[in-house]
């Protein structure tokens, strides 16, 4: 059935296209404005994050739209971490215990693509590209908006608009001006991020193992890899702007770079042959937090994604959150259809407490990966909760898990659980109260998930 209310979208990112995509299912005329041109016909420039994880949270969205299998297509499985020393060995640690899980790569680009294509095969769909959103008067529903390609300004009425515009959202900057009473924080970490590039071999394979995100810990900083369909891997350098023998600030010249690479990743050397011209060329990014409230305006306006709740990537959960929005949006949708304030009201009451979470946890997540991945308690620890995911799978979860593996719980029960459970295996390990190995037996792991499970359960009191 076809519904009469005007759907207006601004930003065609991964988040809008979805919504798009979504609202279009459900019978409502949607038209979507992008200020960027259409990515199927660009080239994404250079250093600009071109792969991404999706895991089970974004493919439970994915399905709903009916688009799991096409996902699934462009991604490449990865079951753990391989770190690399300074010596250039490596040691292996998977994301779970149990068998078969996995997050993927996937390019950004391709996936968002086969999102727009999905939603313009919809006749009650339009996409507007090269449109840039100037501004929102939110009481009267109108939005302001400029062609990029002819400069021309004008307006447009709708019945209900979305900021899925990103980071940077012009629905919030409109909440900002108009609303004394809106509330943001946008906090950024001291280092930056670099994008480099380990192409594929001549044969188009992979040099390095494609069955891992690759992370080469160093303490302040650190390197991470993760691969793409071509053969290539994306390569993201994380350091502080000023801070440290080494920085953005203080690596300009090619004998500094070179010596850096040397000193703390040389057997990326061989790997990243354009490295010199890839870290002088390609942009700095920033790594920042959003946070947010109220996300809605009565039944007009409503912020998703990183429009209301921007994070950084240390968690590997910020378009799996956003695409769960989309999904928590259309159950509460589902609920309440045909009363929008209160369809906004409740998802913002559904869905902030959890989004708040996902931004604390990725936030410690930059410190695990940065510092805490070659820390002998901290191997130690991953050992035993492999052991206990291994021996009771429907019975325990690493907080890794909680978060990455269980889409049915939110990410605050996630956290909340994590949190606990991580603060005893720690001192249980620490204390040398318990360690595994491949002797350990499954009654001495039952001993073990009785005492963690007891421990936890009084912490969550």
């Amino acid at each position: 059935m076809n519904k009469k209310e005007k759907i207006l979208i601004v930003g065609a990112g991964l988040c809008g296209s979805l919504l798009a995509l979504r609202m279009a299912q459900r019978g409502y005329q949607v038209e979507v404005y992008e200020s960027r041109s259409d990515l199927r016909n660009s080239v994404i420039s250079a250093g600009r994050s071109i792969n991404l994880s999706l895991s089970d949270r974004g493919l439970k969205a994915l399905r709903m739209a009916g688009l799991e299998k096409k996902a699934r297509a462009l991604c490449i499985p990865m079951k753990g971490r391989l770190m690399h020393d300074s010596a250039s060995n490596t040691f292996e640690s998977n994301y779970s215990g149990r068998q078969g899980e996995c997050i993927n790569s996937i390019s950004r680009g391709n996936l968002n693509g086969l999102l727009l294509t999905e939603a313009e095969k919809y006749p009650n769909v339009n996409i507007h590209f090269n449109t840039k959103c100037l501004e929102i008067d939110i009481e009267s529903k109108i939005v302001h908006f400029q062609s990029s390609d002819s400069k021309e300004q004008f307006t447009v009425q709708a019945d209900v608009i979305f900021g899925t515009d990103g980071a940077g959202s012009s629905l919030r900057k409109s909440y900002e001006k108009q609303f004394p009473a809106f509330k943001v924080s946008q906090e950024f970490l001291t280092h930056g991020y670099k994008e480099l590039e380990i192409p594929a071999d001549k044969n188009g394979g992979h040099l390095i193992s494609k069955e891992h995100l690759h992370i080469w810990p160093r303490g302040d900083y650190m390197l991470i890899a993760l691969p793409n369909m071509d053969g290539s891997f994306t390569v993201t350098l994380f350091l502080s702007y000023s801070e440290g023998s080494y920085n953005f600030d203080n690596l300009i010249t090619k004998e500094k770079i070179i010596e850096f690479f040397e000193k703390d990743f040389p057997d990326t050397l061989a790997l990243i042959p354009d490295v010199l011209k890839e870290f002088e060329n390609n942009p700095t990014g920033k790594l920042g937090t959003v946070k947010c409230y109220p996300w809605a305006y009565k039944g007009n306006t409503l912020l998703l994604g990183d429009s209301s709740h921007a994070i950084v990537p240390f968690y590997g959960q910020g378009m799996n959150a956003s695409f769960e929005d989309v999904f928590v949006f259309d159950s509460v949708l589902n609920q309440f259809e045909g009363d929008w304030a209160t369809v906004f009201s409740e998802f913002q009451k559904q869905r902030k407490i959890d989004a708040d979470a996902i931004a604390d946890l990725a936030i410690d997540n930059y410190y695990e990966m940065r510092d805490h991945v070659a820390n002998p308690l901290f191997k130690e620890k991953r050992i035993v909760e492999m052991g206990l995911e291994k021996f009771f799978p429907t019975e325990y979860f690493s907080k890794y898990s909680l978060v990455t593996f269980n889409e049915h719980i939110g990410y605050h029960e996630a956290m909340t659980k994590g949190r606990a459970q991580d603060k005893v295996l720690l001192k249980m390990v620490e204390e040398s109260k318990f360690s595994a190995s491949p002797k350990t037996t499954k009654e001495e792991m039952t001993i073990l998930l009785e005492k963690v499970q007891e421990e936890t359960n009084k912490l969550l009191k």
